[in-house]
């Protein structure tokens, strides 16, 4: 992932956290909101409820890999948030992958409205 595409203000999460689309799946919740770029930037978080700092990095590595597998899906111009629950722990990619699916399709249906 490029620098660039990173989400790392301050006013953009508060931003995106506000007036964004959330919506949650079994193992991640994703906020996304348009942000007038012709990229899009992604910030990938792993709360202290989801573990010590071992399950948290892996968490994070999980929905990348996840995201990269699916990345083609997203069209351009967003700020996207996944956002790790507890119940990522011991689970395997592809389940984080159907679940990070799952939570960007019913997002994308509040992005069209």
């Amino acid at each position: 992932m490029l620098k660039k595409s990173v989400l790392r203000r301050k006013a953009d999460f508060d931003r995106l956290y506000k007036k964004g689309e959330s919506a949650g799946d079994r193992y991640v919740v994703v906020f996304a909101i348009p942000n007038g770029l012709e990229e899009s930037r992604l910030a990938f978080l792993a709360s202290k409820k989801v573990g010590k700092s071992v399950e948290r990095n892996r968490a994070r590595r999980l929905m990348k890999e996840s995201y990269r597998l699916f990345s083609e899906d997203i069209p351009k111009g967003l700020d996207v948030v996944f956002i790790a629950r507890n119940t990522i722990n011991e689970r395997k990619q592809d389940e984080v992958g159907r679940s990070m699916q799952s939570a960007w399709k019913k997002i994308e249906k509040k992005l069209i409205k």
